[in-house]
């Protein structure tokens, strides 16, 4: 992939995640991005809808990758998913509550809007039910328990970074990890 492409994408990730699908333009990616507007359409043709799918699902796999490596420091599931989530949390926090992640905002604005952005979402959200999915099974939950807890985790990690960055607080995702260490310890 090209650095210029790549940066694109960085780029337009960077500004989802501050200020959303809507709140996004293109002229606005080709002046933060430093790219010279001709290569915005040479390397994404279909425009805004285009360099969005491929950003979101960029950022699915990022966020996927960082929470398989972030798994990986604990044996423990319910303590390694605990402390996983208080490092989201501190994130926020030290972002002053901008960061968490550009799919929550694409995710929600782009829902009914949008197929191809619907359906990188989609992708997206899957790579990190899985991330979270492989480590219960490496810990010895049963397949089926381990895949709806993965689609629990992500639910409640989505949501606490929704009620942080409301809040201006990292409590909620604080919350979010104190109460998933109780019930994956069960």
């Amino acid at each position: 992939m090209s650095n210029t492409r790549e940066q694109i994408l960085q780029t337009t990730c960077g500004l989802m995640e501050k200020q959303g699908y809507h709140g996004t333009g293109l002229n606005e990616i080709v002046k933060e991005s430093g790219a010279p507007k001709g290569s915005l359409y040479h390397y994404f043709p279909e425009g805004k809808e285009q360099i969005t799918s491929e950003a979101v699902l960029q950022s699915g796999k990022l966020t996927a990758t960082r929470i398989q490596n972030g798994l990986s420091e604990n044996s423990n599931a319910a303590k390694a998913i605990h402390d996983f989530v208080l490092n989201i949390a501190h994130h926020v926090e030290a972002s002053e509550f901008a960061a968490g992640s550009p799919l929550t905002s694409v995710a929600m604005e782009t829902a009914t809007k949008s197929e191809r952005i619907n359906a990188a979402c989609r992708e997206a959200y899957s790579l990190l039910e899985t991330a979270f999915k492989e480590k219960l099974l490496e810990c010895g939950f049963t397949k089926t328990k381990a895949e709806e807890l993965g689609t629990f985790i992500t639910a409640a990690v989505e949501g606490g970074i929704i009620l942080s960055r409301t809040y201006h607080s990292g409590d909620p995702l604080r919350m979010v990890a104190k109460h998933l260490k109780v019930l994956l310890s069960q």
